[in-house]
């Protein structure tokens, strides 16, 4: 049995090493994305299932299997708006390498796009910790979307360049 559970381990371990290769810095946003999507996912059912406990005669309020699904396939949509980044990413290395440029980062706009996904959950799960009755601070939901919209100008190629 030891040696099946080596086994497993050093093919998960070998993956990892091949997706770190392949990803690079994109591979530990990815894994921080993924996490905050399952924390924003679990804030948002209980956000709900308080909301459901201050209003019980109110079918408004309270967890829906259908908003759950709902979440569910837009996180799903997340992943696949940043398979396409990272696709974009993918041709322009390769027509760059073909018309004998070199480029200097292997992701761009997957990077870009999944840091602003990254900072979407943040922003989700600090509004779910309101709705639980948490005291959220002010300054960090300011400062979680400033740096949102910093990322957004930056692939609108609007941000103002520094001297």
């Amino acid at each position: 049995m030891k040696q099946v559970y080596i086994a497993i381990q050093g093919t998960v371990a070998a993956f990892i090493a091949w997706l770190s290769a392949k990803m690079g810095i994109l591979l530990p946003v990815m894994g921080v994305l993924m996490g905050m999507m399952v924390m924003d996912y679990i804030t948002g059912m209980l956000a709900s299932k308080r909301e459901a406990l201050d209003h019980p005669d109110d079918p408004a309020y309270g967890w829906c299997s259908r908003r759950g699904a709902e979440g569910i396939i837009k996180k799903v949509g997340y992943l696949c708006v940043i398979a396409v980044a990272m696709v974009v990413d993918y041709l322009i290395l390769r027509v760059a390498a073909e018309a004998g440029f070199e480029v200097a980062t292997k992701a761009f706009f997957g990077l870009l796009v999944a840091v602003w996904y990254v900072l979407n959950e943040l922003l989700s799960i600090i509004e779910n910790a309101g709705r639980m009755g948490a005291p959220v601070p002010e300054w960090l939901i300011k400062y979680v979307s400033v740096l949102k919209n910093k990322i957004d100008s930056q692939g609108d190629g609007t941000e103002e360049r520094v001297r």
